[in-house]
């Protein structure tokens, strides 16, 4: 896999933190605006990537690059997904996906009838915790309630209050609580359990924004409930029950460094760390390139329903709570 990185803000520092883990995964390039060539110019030259742009057409130019990692502001994720499949390029899409279902939908239609592969860069799919998780599932009996909450008091939360509004509250920017942590909540319970379309979200809005808020999902035989704050802080822990034990995570959907099983017949807990120490990034990435040098479209699609129905429910969230973005605009007009 051949990659070229699209943006320099700090997920992109994350992903070089750890790219060279990545076996067969090639650095042929980065892009970013004219005002940031200075730090990608440093970047290219601490992480040995090949080539630096900032225009995004050129670098799609360059036919040794297979692959293009999109880790720009949520607001942006569909328009440069859709040019990177135009110009014949797989694509990595950090998350969340697009901003709607809609686009979501767009972007996957695309890249089938262009037999390329598509893929959103979310963590908490591929963590090896995650996956054990979901494989003693059954051990807990009938789920009966699942609670998830992802609270954490936003930097940027103060200036916000001041009128100074960053891309992480800003609503032309599809931010907000739910877009940028909510959302890995939303991945855990729709990799765990599946869809649902009975959504509601009930929502702290400041400025046509949601600061935080409390998003509900029907299963039926059970209820989940996922929080998250940018406005105020809270111990970060997510609880699976069933009627013959329960499971804890004691920090975020996107990290799961480690769980604990407690039995309703036992009086100890079992433990498990499983994610052999890497950064919560580094599991995807191994997946991501095995799926594109190997071709595993089935594994790809499989992968992309997850980020469909994820989009479809953050998109109906954000609906009960009148959270409108103008990609929603845009893209319902169409």
């Amino acid at each position: 896999m051949k990659v070229g990185l699209l943006g320099a803000g700090m997920i992109v520092h994350d992903l070089l933190s750890f790219a060279n883990e990545v076996a067969d995964m090639e650095l042929e390039a980065i892009c970013a605006t004219p005002d940031e060539e200075t730090v990608i110019q440093k970047l290219a030259e601490e992480h040995g990537i090949k080539n630096c742009y900032t225009d995004f057409e050129a670098m799609l130019e360059n036919p040794e690059i297979d692959t293009i990692y999109v880790g720009v502001p949520n607001h942006l994720h569909y328009t440069f997904t859709k040019k990177a499949l135009l110009a014949d390029k797989h694509v990595i899409c950090e998350k969340p996906f697009t901003s709607n279902y809609l686009e979501a939908v767009e972007l996957a239609k695309l890249a089938q009838e262009r037999n390329l592969i598509t893929l959103e860069a979310v963590s908490t799919r591929f963590l090896p915790n995650v996956l054990k998780i979901k494989e003693l599932l059954p051990t807990l009996g009938e789920i009966k309630i699942v609670s998830a909450n992802y609270s954490q008091y936003s930097s940027r939360y103060d200036a916000f209050k001041q009128g100074v509004v960053q891309p992480a509250f800003d609503p032309e920017k599809s931010g907000g609580a739910l877009m940028d942590l909510n959302i890995y909540n939303i991945n855990l319970m729709v990799t765990l359990f599946g869809a649902t379309d009975k959504v509601n979200y009930q929502a702290n809005i400041q400025k046509g924004i949601d600061t935080s808020g409390i998003l509900n999902l029907d299963y039926g035989d059970f209820k989940a409930v996922c929080i998250a704050a940018k406005d105020c802080k809270a111990p970060i822990v997510t609880s699976i029950q069933g009627d013959k034990g329960c499971i804890v995570i004691e920090d975020s959907a996107n990290v799961v460094a480690k769980f604990k099983v407690l039995m309703n017949d036992s009086a100890t807990e079992q433990v498990y760390e499983l994610n052999q120490g890497k950064h919560r990034m580094y599991h995807e990435f191994v997946v991501f390139r095995d799926i594109i040098d190997n071709r595993k479209i089935e594994v790809a699609n499989e992968l992309m329903n997850v980020s469909l129905e994820t989009m479809k429910i953050q998109t109906q969230a954000r609906k009960t709570a009148e959270v409108i973005f103008p990609a929603d605009v845009i893209a319902s007009s169409k």
